[in-house]
């Protein structure tokens, strides 16, 4: 029987001058990477949404790095000097409450810049609530598209809904607590009886993660005054069969710029039809139109 070997300790090398992007957990404090530790000990200073919530992370862990404050209202004006320290050859870290920076939060403005600037930008990856929703969801995974946080009035929520009806992936979104009830019944409007999943408080004590399509999801009690955070998952639409119209509709263009054999064939990998059908179907075109 193998020996189980300790964990490494935490590294004591110095960081190289960059912006690091770290990852930090979703819920569970220990869902935190050795490498992330290393650089939120090791950097100059820490850039947080809620330096609260950070501080409670680097209490755990007995790190005493200097934090500040990082958020949608600031980042704007505290880029430049930001800057200047990367420029000076400090290491800065930027951590978002929760999850993987620049993720539904203020960051990517600030690697924007750092890239533009000629800066190291350097991912620290680890937690992400949409990955973990996602594997848990129980849905496709071989294509996916985050789609963050849905509009919060109905009217534009259906409507940016709507942009993902024939997007061929499972889709992720995050939404507030107070408003789950009414985004799952206005996706069961837009996207019909899709499989589903509804995913809350993930890696923390009461973690759920309730399936079903998206009119049961909709009607489900439990979703009337959920408490936590929740990100839903939306199995990838059904691709609909092609009309005869369609089909001829894109043959006549074809056959606008190509040979009728080139035509048949290109309209027939398109649509996954029989090549020698369409081939007959373009040939009676052609005559028609004399």
């Amino acid at each position: 029987m193998s020996r189980q070997l300790p964990p490494p300790a935490l590294s004591d090398a110095p960081l190289a001058t960059g912006l690091y992007l770290v990852a930090t957990p979703i819920g569970n404090l220990r869902d935190i990477t050795l490498r992330a530790l290393d650089v939120l000990a090791g950097c100059d200073v820490l850039l947080a949404e809620d330096t609260r919530v950070t501080g409670k992370l680097l209490s755990a862990y007995g790190i005493r790095t200097r934090l500040e404050r990082h958020d949608e209202h600031v980042a704007e004006r505290a880029i430049p000097g930001i800057l200047e320290r990367l420029e000076a050859g400090e290491r800065v870290a930027l951590v978002s409450d929760a999850g993987t920076p620049m993720v539904s939060d203020p960051g990517y403005r600030l690697a924007r810049d750092a890239i533009a600037a000629g800066h190291t930008v350097i991912p620290i990856p680890g937690a992400s609530a949409a990955l973990a929703a996602l594997t848990l969801a129980g849905l496709p995974t071989d294509r996916f598209l985050f789609a963050g946080f849905p509009p919060p009035k109905s009217a534009a929520r259906r409507t940016f809904l709507e942009e993902f009806c024939n997007v061929r992936a499972t889709l992720i979104f995050y939404e507030g607590a107070s408003r789950v009830a009414d985004c799952l019944a206005d996706m069961a409007a837009v996207f019909g009886p899709r499989p589903a999943a509804v995913c809350r408080e993930l890696t923390k004590l009461y973690e759920t993660c309730v399936r079903g399509s998206l009119p049961e999801l909709a009607a489900d009690p439990r979703f009337e005054a959920p408490k936590g955070e929740i990100a839903i998952i939306v199995g990838p639409g059904v691709e609909k069969a092609a009309s005869a119209d369609d089909v001829e509709a894109a043959l006549r263009e074809a056959l606008g710029r190509l040979p009728l054999g080139e035509a048949a064939s290109e309209v027939a990998k398109a649509f996954g039809l029989s090549r020698k059908d369409l081939y007959r179907q373009a040939l009676a075109l052609k005559e028609a139109a004399g």
